[in-house]
């Protein structure tokens, strides 16, 4: 666990309030080490909708837990860098359960996690805060048995589906009592929600973001410590796809991109 355990600790180590880490999900080996070698990139994370979606199932652990650790270690194995695995809700219902398969996530070589705390796979309802903080601290139970300091990326769905603020500060704040590293604190649509956040959360900020979202530089400015986009990478590469093959099957120009070599 050697390697693992100090790729953790550079994860972790590269979520600096005001100099966030920038993530760009990756979803398979290709996009892991296309990725990995764009300048500056220092860490990788999946996102679980768009490996869902590459196997052909829908995303809220539409994949077996064997599935799930499977698509990990091929994105893992695919680059030096450390890598967050978007580990939905721990593919279990209890907390013995989660710390089970965390461990086995460990030994894939998994550096950090996400882990969620809504019920089902929309965003509402949520775990009761006692329960969803016993699941955080399960998962720093499996790591710390394992010696391997991952960087827990535990997210808030309070107001994503539809909660009250002071209930998505109070369980952000539970989980990190619990040993999480980073609150992925959803919902934080504007200017000065990431600021209210930043102001009484007692830890670190990680933000999913997209072209409606407060600007990158602005969430440097403000002290957000990690910024991510979901599926968002996904739908841009297919966004991309579609349209080089309607230019393509129009007789049009070949895309300039079509000569990428990897």
């Amino acid at each position: 666990m050697t390697n693992t355990a100090a790729k953790a600790e550079l994860l972790n180590s590269l979520h600096i309030p005001g100099e966030p880490l920038i993530v760009s999900n990756v979803w398979d080996a290709v996009t892991a080490r296309i990725v990995s070698e764009a300048p500056g990139v220092k860490a990788l994370a999946t996102a679980s909708h768009s490996i869902s979606f590459a196997h052909g199932v829908p995303d809220g652990e539409g994949l077996t837990v064997d599935q799930a650790l499977a698509a990990a270690k091929i994105i893992i194995d695919a680059t030096e860098l450390p890598v967050s695995v978007d580990f939905e809700k721990g593919y279990a219902p209890g907390a013995a359960g989660i710390e089970e398969n965390v461990t086995r996530l460990i030994e894939v070589g998994a550096a950090g996690l996400n882990i969620e705390d809504s019920v089902g796979a929309p965003k509402a309802p949520q775990f009761e805060v006692d329960v969803a903080a016993s699941r955080v601290a399960a998962v720093r139970a499996a790591a710390d048995r394992a010696g391997v300091p991952l960087v827990i990326n535990a997210r808030v769905d309070t107001l994503a589906g539809g909660g009250e603020w002071r209930e998505a500060v109070t369980r952000a704040n539970a989980y990190l009592a619990a040993g999480a590293d980073v609150i992925f604190f959803l919902g934080l649509g504007d200017e000065d929600k990431v600021k209210r956040a930043l102001d009484e959360v007692n830890g670190r900020i990680s933000v999913i973001s997209n072209p409606k979202s407060v600007p990158l530089k602005r969430l440097a400015e403000l002290g957000v410590s990690r910024v991510s986009f979901g599926p968002g990478t996904l739908g841009l590469t297919l966004s991309h796809l579609q349209a080089a093959a309607t230019q393509l099957t129009a007789l049009g120009d070949y895309p300039a991109e079509l000569g990428f070599t990897y």
